[in-house]
């Protein structure tokens, strides 16, 4: 006889969100008033630690990883999803500017406006932020 035991599984979440953030994302939702639209969040070459975050209110494309926020969803694409795995997103409203940031446990360096970033894959160096911040 051969007993099997379920495997236990420890699930994380790939993408988490702050209150502040996730009323914020909900809030530009509601403006859009399209319920077909998730929070997208991506990553792309550029800015200047090398990678930059880019966010924006798009639809589910195929191959997407689509995290439930109970009334709306995160999206990344396979790509940016190796980047902030991990990563928690918040929204700051100062007198710098307000904004989404990104706290990612990946990132070895940052800009200091905390837009663009550096993996310990791209070379692991820090360097200035040339952004003005």
């Amino acid at each position: 006889m051969i007993e099997q035991t379920p495997q236990s599984a420890v699930e994380t979440s790939v993408v988490t969100l702050t209150t502040v953030a996730a009323n914020k994302v909900r809030e530009l939702l509601q403006q859009e008033n399209d319920p077909s639209l998730g929070l997208r969040i991506f990553v792309a070459g550029g800015g200047c630690s090398g990678l930059q975050y880019g966010m924006t209110l798009d639809e589910q494309q195929e191959g997407d990883t689509v995290i439930s926020q109970g009334d709306f969803s995160v999206l990344a694409d396979e790509m940016s999803l190796g980047y902030i795995s991990g990563s928690e997103v918040d929204y700051v409203d100062s007198l710098m500017g307000a904004g989404f940031t990104v706290n990612n446990p990946n990132a070895v360096s940052s800009c200091g406006c905390g837009h663009s970033f550096k993996t310990a894959e791209g070379g692991g160096e820090a360097r200035g932020c040339a952004c003005g911040h």
